[in-house]
């Protein structure tokens, strides 16, 4: 016999002792799916928003890695082509290189003939699609980072409410199992919110770093270009 069942008549202290057992294997029980069900419709939102969250992660991350391979011999090849006037074959090679700065390089060398100034910006503006393409999907991320939490405190807000009308509804009967269903909502939502927002804020991070560190290696294979042009004046 228990502490509970000593300091309670028999059949009130088995109800109260039945209930706390019910109770506590309920919780033991519930595993996550059935937490987020708790949460009601707005987990649906939010599950949306994690899955295109984790689609994009994955797939701009294989498409920077990518980008970011490079041929240590491209500029060598492009640099003795075009000293020894094979500018078609500098083309071949440009085009047989499927990378953002090849793609680059080629436009430059397709103004090859025309002033300095001219040739730079024709490299600049490809330069701008490349890094467009590499950022494509990065405002889904930037949307989910700051909409997840947002969406998160509306269920918030939508679970308090339900609560209180339970409670209004109950009247004098009111019982903490009338307002779990309300507070479920609240506190699950508010989780969830904030599970998707911190994966897509660390995602859209990650993936800005990656990018940054592939426009810095196209700043430097234009400067070589523009070296490799300016070297036969020399």
């Amino acid at each position: 016999m228990n502490l509970l069942q000593m300091t309670l008549p028999g059949d009130t202290a088995q109800a109260i002792y039945n209930t706390m057992a019910a109770a506590e294997t309920e919780a033991v029980t519930m595993n996550a799916f059935d937490l987020a069900l708790k949460g009601g419709w707005l987990m649906i939102v939010l599950l949306i928003l994690l899955l295109m969250t984790i689609y994009v992660l994955i797939e701009r991350t294989l498409v920077i890695n990518k980008a970011s391979k490079e041929d240590n011999s491209f500029m060598n090849r492009i640099k003795d082509y075009i000293l020894d006037g094979k500018i078609d074959a500098a083309i071949a090679l440009c085009r047989n290189t499927d990378t953002p700065s090849a793609r680059m390089v080629e436009k430059g060398i397709s103004r090859l003939g025309r002033p300095t100034a001219d040739v730079m910006s024709t490299i600049e503006n490809q330069g701008n699609i490349e890094i467009s393409k590499l950022e494509k999907g990065l405002p889904v991320l930037a949307t989910s980072a700051s909409g997840a939490p947002m969406v998160g405190f509306l269920g918030t807000v939508t679970g308090m409410v339900s609560a209180f009308m339970s409670m209004a509804n109950a009247g004098a009967n009111v019982s903490i199992t009338t307002l779990s269903g309300g507070i479920y909502e609240a506190l699950v939502t508010t989780v969830g919110g904030l599970i998707v927002g911190i994966i897509a804020l660390f995602s859209f991070n990650y993936l800005t770093t990656r990018i940054k560190g592939i426009v810095n290696k196209l700043e430097m294979r234009v400067m070589e270009f523009m070296d490799i042009l300016n070297e036969p004046a020399a």
